[in-house]
């Protein structure tokens, strides 16, 4: 039996919310999950860069609605299972919907602004959990550029145009000044927004543009030869802005300012947060200096006069190993084998000057094995490390012995 297609009612009116059907068919499918079938409907499918509703049916939830083609809608129900050839009341969770509406609605008005701007087409539409995305193919994009769409928009929205429903032919669409080429082909729905906008949609729009609010931009990039726009209309701008503001005025808070000058506050912050960090890199090269000088004097001389320094530092970084080493090897005939350790982590730096032998890269493989790490570098500079901070010592004494064998066997052989 073929079943008739199912009578859209969001088509007619995307303000619709309650509705009597009757279940044309059904589908069991996993986790007492179903799928009905109504004779008419007012849930709107997923689709089109829409979500789709949820509600009732009867007050069975229904927690997903699919487009299904020529075969109708399905309501995905959990629950109480709905028979064939019933009657249903369905009721539209409202707050959902209308959130949905001033999405759709307020992309429609926000890309034809970019085309009247900068006759930049959107080529695709997406709404998110919190934000909705355009990717518009605009040239040359800045904040200021965008921004102009913005109030153009926004213009437009507190105007309170109507907007309106237009059924056509694929004839008469082919007349008309649209917005982007349709998706199908025969009968078409436009959704006209009062001279401005004429677009083929079969999503739920507002009455008059009003109902959007307004539209805020919160971030953009460039994506694919394209620009993504992050943006958000109606409710969500205002739960946006909520967010937003609380955020400055705590920020504000810790400067004890007012919120508008916390940016300034912070920039002028950061300024002075990096030139203490020069001045403190400046203060650490010469402590390494120091440090350097202090570890060579307790140094004993290895075969052939090269002095080999082993040590196990606290808390310091790969940075402030990296400083102590090359402050050891600017001196001649100088290897640092050093280490440094929290509670959860070891880090090695080996180090030599260019007159002393010895490859650091194979020596740190060899250490960073015992370590259940790993590690690398070049033979005259290598670093690592590993989560057995237990045996940081033991990693160092080894790489200590093989460097003793090798000085020996060279000093030897000389």
């Amino acid at each position: 039996m073929i079943m008739p297609p199912t009578e859209r009612l969001y088509y007619a009116d995307s303000h619709l919310i309650e509705f009597e059907a009757r279940v044309i068919d059904k589908t069991e499918r996993v986790s007492s999950w179903t799928a009905v079938t109504l004779d008419r409907t007012a849930f709107y499918p997923t689709g089109g860069g829409q979500p789709g509703d949820t509600g009732t049916l009867n007050g069975t939830r229904v927690v997903e609605c699919i487009d299904d083609g020529e075969n109708g809608v399905l309501h995905v129900t959990q629950g109480f299972v709905l028979e064939v050839g019933s009657l249903v009341k369905g009721r539209i969770d409202w707050p959902r919907r209308l959130d949905h509406i001033q999405q759709h609605t307020g992309q429609h008005i926000f890309s034809q602004a970019f085309v009247t701007l900068f006759n930049a087409p959107t080529r695709s539409f997406r709404v998110l959990d919190q934000a909705c995305e355009i990717d518009v193919e605009l040239d040359n994009p800045t904040t200021e550029i965008i921004e102009r769409a913005v109030e153009l928009a926004n213009n437009l929205i507190w105007e309170d145009r109507a907007i309106t429903i237009r059924q056509v032919t694929a004839q008469q669409a082919a007349e008309l000044p649209l917005r982007k080429d349709p998706s199908r082909e025969g009968d078409l729905r436009l959704i006209e927004i009062e001279g401005f906008d004429l677009t083929p949609c079969g999503g739920t729009h507002a009455y008059r543009t009003g109902e959007v609010g307004m539209i805020a931009v919160r971030s953009w990039e460039r994506a694919k030869g394209l620009v993504r726009i992050e943006f958000v209309a109606g409710g969500r701008a205002l739960a946006d802005y909520r967010r937003a503001n609380k955020a400055a005025r705590e920020v504000a808070a810790l400067f004890s300012a007012a919120r508008d000058d916390a940016a300034t506050l912070a920039e002028r912050i950061l300024e002075e947060n990096k030139e203490l960090h020069r001045r403190l890199r400046a203060l650490e090269e010469i402590a390494s200096r120091v440090e350097a000088e202090e570890l060579l004097a307790s140094a004993s001389r290895w075969a052939s006069g090269v002095a080999v320094i082993t040590q196990v530092l606290e808390n310091r970084d790969p940075e402030s190993l990296k400083r102590l080493a090359h402050a050891l090897i600017a001196h001649p005939k100088t290897i640092a084998l050093l280490g440094s350790r929290d509670q959860a982590t070891s880090r090695l730096v080996f180090a030599r000057s260019p007159d002393a032998p010895g490859d650091m890269n194979t020596l740190m493989r060899s250490a960073c094995a015992i370590l259940d790490g790993r590690g690398g570098g070049k033979s005259d500079l290598a670093q690592g490390g590993g989560s057995n901070v237990s045996k940081l010592q033991e990693a160092i004494e080894t790489a200590g012995r093989s460097l003793k064998e090798l000085l020996t066997l060279e000093s030897h052989g000389s």
